[in-house]
């Protein structure tokens, strides 16, 4: 396995903040179904082989076999662990987060920036992907002092509750995944003075399914709707494959403060985490009020070439609007950057209605300080109103999972306090697909 991220056939060309191509048409596309009956049936996966014989350059560590997911001790010397099957298409993070679980995510990034961490002889990063049958150089971990300061965290204990919370946010369910309504103020994970999480109250569903079910893809706190869950790690990596190989179609409906010029458009801009986000987040100082202050915990517009800027493109539609106040929006992601859509709704000019974040700021000529016929009216609620909508991916059961998540209360109440009818035709569909 190379570590080196698939490249682009092409770099992007830098853009500004208001990025937007000029109105148009989206062309009709086929349907999930249509492409489908096109391609050429995927191979099968191989079984799990033998491990390889050789061994790292310059050491000569034991082989430890990793069928089991169990927590490992902290390793005297260097190691090379092979990585089992049903971790293939993990992270190298979690992976360590898994095996070693007193090892902190500040430590881990330091040994990987040292090189000591390897997988195949190559040097890795936390982000890096693990395959089946990989190997992974494991130094000398040091953990006895860390674990006196900091004890492994241990799982927390099954809920009956929760198990009776996740079934009624289920959408749908199979033999190998289900489908969740994740409500408004919901945490997916825990954090920093978060205790109460999805990821947590899926522990209470391990004696039901045999295996501890596992998250695909994370929706922020205020954001509401359509949630993936596997229930197996095998079905986690096939899935985590196909958002990587974006063949997952995802479309968000938001409601945003004016009326976007052009209806549809597509917004391409180069996007970076802020100082306290990513490994830095717990160095990094809390936002300060004040004018000129930059909210560390915010996704920043950056330009092309910078070390942590990553390209991020949207597309969006105009699907009903109440002149000059507000509009609703179809808006399909076609990058998974953090925070994406509300960073991009604030770039050009309109933030999502209640997102305490990226609310833009006014200008003092700005006519929506003054005119009230743009303002807001009391009777909206002040949540973020973010909707993860709809999900379209090829089914690992068969098929293809097409999923709708209904309106969350609060953007259900805005919908009827304008008239907007979710029946409508929603031209987002026909954008493209890259």
């Amino acid at each position: 396995m190379t570590n080196a991220r698939k490249p682009a056939s092409r770099k992007p060309a830098a853009r500004g903040p208001d990025a937007r191509k000029p109105a148009r048409k989206f062309a009709r596309k086929k349907s999930p179904q249509e492409k489908l009956a096109q391609e050429k049936p995927g191979q099968e996966k191989p079984a799990h082989e033998k491990l390889a014989q050789e061994k790292l350059a310059q050491e000569k560590p034991a082989r430890k076999k990793s069928a089991s997911p169990a927590a490992a001790p902290a390793p005297a010397g260097v190691q090379t662990i092979a990585i089992a099957a049903d971790e293939d298409g993990m992270r190298l993070d979690r992976w360590f987060r898994r095996r070693f679980p007193a090892v902190g995510l500040s430590h881990l990034n330091k040994i990987c920036r040292k090189g000591e961490v390897r997988v195949n002889g190559k040097r890795a990063e936390g982000s890096d992907r693990l395959k089946a049958d990989d190997l992974v150089r494991v130094p000398p971990l040091k953990l006895d002092a860390f674990e006196a300061r900091s004890p492994a965290v241990k799982r927390p204990e099954a809920n009956p509750a929760d198990s009776k919370l996740i079934r009624q946010m289920t959408l749908y369910e199979d033999r190998k995944l289900m489908v969740l309504d994740k409500p408004w103020g919901l945490a997916v994970q825990g954090g920093s003075g978060t205790t109460r999480h999805i990821d947590g109250m899926l522990q209470a569903m391990a004696e039901e399914m045999g295996e501890r079910p596992v998250l695909v893809h994370r929706l922020d706190r205020d954001t509401s709707g359509v949630l993936l869950i596997a229930k197996t790690r095998r079905t986690a990596a096939d899935l985590g494959e196909i958002f990587r190989s974006r063949q997952a179609r995802k479309i968000y409906w938001a409601i945003v403060q004016g009326v976007p010029k052009p209806a549809q458009g597509r917004i391409s801009l180069f996007l970076a985490k802020g100082a306290a986000m990513g490994d830095d987040r717990a160095r990094a100082r809390k936002p300060q009020a004040g004018p000129g202050r930059v909210d560390p915990e915010k996704m920043r517009i950056a330009k092309h070439g910078e070390a942590d800027a990553q390209h991020s493109v949207t597309y969006y539609a105009t699907v009903d609007k109440v002149a000059p106040r507000l509009a609703w929006l179809s808006m399909k992601p076609i990058t998974g950057r953090t925070h994406q859509l509300r960073a991009h709704a604030e770039a050009i000019g309109h933030p999502m209605i209640g997102d305490p974040k990226y609310h833009g700021a006014l200008a003092e000529n700005d006519p929506r300080r003054t005119d009230p016929m743009r303002a807001i009216p009391a009777d909206v609620e002040n949540k973020l109103h973010l909707l993860a909508r709809r999900l379209i991916l090829p089914n690992p059961s068969g098929g293809v999972l097409d999923v709708s998540a209904p309106l969350p209360p609060h953007m259900k109440k805005t919908f009827d306090l304008f008239g907007f009818d979710m029946g409508q035709y929603d031209p987002i569909m026909d954008a493209p697909e890259e």
